[in-house]
């Protein structure tokens, strides 16, 4: 790193230089897709409060030929512009080539080609980065191990859900993301789990690192229920609410299921998906359609009265790494009811945060809803406990793990850091 000129006097010789990094994942967001990978443009903007960092974003989208509305998701791909300021972040938007049924193997390679042209566009600008900073272990992570040594630079990997519970299961990919992990100066995983899983893969303990994601107690905050519901036209009624995309590991279908057992409530859907028509179908299928809601997908702030409004949040999904919902729900002071896998037993650790279920089926879900509801928390002790749960000692683990990473120390003691 160069010497400031203003490195003159003794007080600011003591001083820390800004790290330089440069964020690289294709999970971000952008004018077009405002939702995508919003969990890691937080934890960038938290990193980027302390004063002490400096960073670039390059946030690959896959190449696609048309942004005709009819090609849905696709189509938002196309219509990313290649550069922009996001809540000033200047970010870039290179493009890479996805081919059928093949892409999963060559994605790591097309992603580090398509980004090289705009990675020595910022290091011609005057941005000389101390590190790579990747999210998503493949492609991203694997992409970074190649940018890395293209351009002589450290790098770090965060481990998130389904890079580590799923993609590894390929043997190629397994075989890709366990060369990355040994290539890389440290990985960091959003909870004990996935480092576990990383672990059991084969990768170096003393590389490891656990530092979670927080949550931003600013923008999820309580609000009185009634007045919430009001405001959005819902029923005084007992009230659900589950949040994400429409796929099938986020389990919508599963708390559907359970509004047969539970003819006293009724359940909000937040987010859109391919799903969509066919969860629309299962209600009518169950003669629950006039109780289910469906809102689309919803701005954080619109979120934040979703989630005051109702009594209890459902996650009934297959896979998640650390689920950022369940702590948004709980700091608007709603507990949670959801499925026992990965990281979320790590965020639902106390009765006062809600109820994990034995099984992810509607009758177990419904259970759980009952215990919780038998013996309903206070929300404000809801609120308290995700209060534990701010961005400070993620942050700073972060910014002291960047620094012995561009001091070329151990990134750990040989345990698992955990913020």
């Amino acid at each position: 790193m160069h010497a400031s000129p203003l490195a003159k006097t003794p007080a600011a010789t003591d001083m820390p230089h800004k790290i330089r990094t440069l964020l690289f994942s294709t999970l971000y967001p952008s004018s077009a897709r405002p939702g995508h990978g919003i969990f890691v443009e937080t934890r960038l903007r938290e990193l980027l409060k302390t004063g002490e960092v400096e960073t670039r974003v390059v946030a690959p989208v896959p190449w696609f030929f048309s942004t005709d509305e009819k090609y849905g998701e696709y189509a938002r791909m196309a219509a990313t512009p290649k550069q922009e300021t996001r809540n000033g972040i200047d970010v870039s938007h290179p493009r890479y080539f996805l081919p059928p049924k093949i892409g999963m193997n060559v994605a790591p390679f097309t992603l580090a080609l398509g980004a090289i042209p705009a990675i020595r566009r910022l290091q011609r600008e005057g941005f000389d980065f101390d590190l790579i900073d990747a999210h998503y272990y493949y492609p991203d992570g694997v992409a970074a191990a190649l940018l890395a040594a293209y351009f002589g630079k450290p790098f770090a990997v965060t481990a998130r859900g389904t890079d580590l519970n799923l993609i590894p299961k390929y043997p190629l990919p397994r075989k890709f993301i366990l060369d990355a992990a040994r290539k890389a100066s440290a990985s960091i995983s959003v909870c004990r789990a996935l480092s576990d899983e990383l672990a059991s893969l084969g990768a170096d303990p003393e590389k490891l690192n656990v530092l979670r994601n927080g949550v931003d107690l600013e923008r999820f905050h309580p609000l009185p229920q009634a007045e919430a519901r009001n405001g959005l036209d819902l029923d005084q009624g007992k009230t659900l609410l589950s949040v994400g995309h429409l796929v099938e590991r986020k389990g919508h279908h599963l708390v559907i299921g359970m509004l047969p057992l539970l003819p006293d409530y009724q359940l909000i859907i937040a987010g859109d998906g391919p799903e969509r028509a066919a969860l629309e179908s299962l209600a009518r299928q169950l003669d629950v359609a006039d109780r289910v809601k469906f809102v689309g997908a919803v701005t954080q702030s619109t979120l934040t009265r979703y989630y005051a409004a109702a009594d209890i949040l459902i996650l009934a999904s297959s896979r998640e790494g650390w689920a950022n919902v369940l702590l948004e729900s709980m700091a608007c002071g709603t507990p949670v009811v959801a499925t026992n896998i990965w990281g979320t037993p790590e965020v639902v650790s106390s009765p006062v945060a809600g109820r994990l279920a034995d099984q992810r089926t509607p009758a177990s879900l419904v259970a759980a809803v009952q215990s919780l509801m038998a013996d309903y928390p206070n929300r404000g002790e809801v609120r308290a406990y995700a209060e534990k749960f701010s961005w400070e000692e993620t942050t700073r683990g972060q910014i002291d793990l960047f620094r012995k990473i561009i001091k070329g120390n151990p990134p750990s003691t040989g345990k698992l850091n955990h913020a």
